[in-house]
């Protein structure tokens, strides 16, 4: 049981880590939190215009639950103990202490999780969002899309039918942290993911 705290508690901080808000900070550009949707995910930080530090975002936000993930299944041999720091890492960065609980959204961070655990998955659910934020785009709704597929390719592709079920609670709490998102699309009024920097009004 102590194993599996620590792992929780590890992951949690290391995904609490608002890379997007360091990042923007850090380049001059002021409090992400008040530029664009107010994310400090990847898509918002591509709103000032910076792709460099939106990409390094993207990266590092990836990354958290990646690292979680990696080193507690290698160190302890243990697919469980490795999805219990992996997960944990994504409630810290959708709910991070030091933002008062209001962090970003999980998508990017819900992939390195699958790439690590099941890669296929993390790889065709990649493609999923490149594909729709392609040929949409609409960063939220290749995320809920992706994110959709994900259960569905690790039960019946990779046959990892806890990691699976897993998968879809994620993608449950992913459609929580976009219902403001899903009702803006169904309106017709999501913004759309534009390369350059937003203007002020």
């Amino acid at each position: 049981m102590l194993i599996y705290i620590t792992a929780a508690l590890t992951g949690y901080f290391i995904g609490s880590i608002p890379f997007g808000l360091v990042f923007t900070h850090l380049a001059g550009l002021g409090d992400i939190r008040k530029i664009g949707s107010g994310n400090i995910g990847a898509t918002n930080v591509l709103r000032t215009g910076r792709k460099d530090l939106a990409l390094a975002t993207l990266l590092c936000d990836i990354g958290k639950a990646a690292l979680a993930a990696f080193i507690f299944q290698a160190l302890y041999h243990s697919q469980e103990i490795g999805l219990t720091a992996g997960v944990a890492a994504i409630i810290g960065h959708n709910y991070p202490v030091w933002l008062k609980f209001k962090g970003g959204k999980g998508v990017a961070s819900t992939l390195g999780l699958m790439l690590v655990m099941t890669p296929l998955t993390g790889i065709l659910t990649a493609l999923c969002w490149l594909i729709t934020a392609v040929m949409f785009r609409y960063s939220s709704l290749a995320a809920l899309t992706a994110l959709t597929i994900a259960p569905i390719v690790a039960y019946l592709i990779e046959s990892k039918k806890t990691v699976a079920g897993i998968y879809f609670l994620l993608t449950v709490l992913s459609y929580y942290r976009h219902r403001n998102n899903i009702q803006r699309l169904i309106k017709g009024e999501e913004s759309k993911i534009r390369l350059k920097k937003e203007k002020k009004a």
